[in-house]
């Protein structure tokens, strides 16, 4: 009995899943899960490199590889 439930559960979740993205899809997210998604560079321009959601942490791994390889 208890699989059936925990297989129960396990279905909701997957389509709760499956049902948000495909909702969002459908709205024209580009980066379902950046907060930044509606404004989104790839969503004014279809034809762009992408979304820059992950920029800022890219410059900030950027600064840490410097500081701890001395800037080399």
């Amino acid at each position: 009995m208890i699989d059936i439930i925990v297989g129960a559960v396990l279905v909701i979740l997957i389509g709760a899943a499956i049902a948000y993205i495909i909702r969002e899809k459908k709205r024209g997210v580009a980066c379902i899960g950046c907060p930044a998604a509606g404004t989104c560079g790839a969503k004014k321009h279809p034809g762009s490199a992408g979304c820059s959601c992950g920029a800022a942490l890219e410059e900030s791994l950027d600064e840490i590889r410097e500081a701890v390889h001395g800037g080399k």
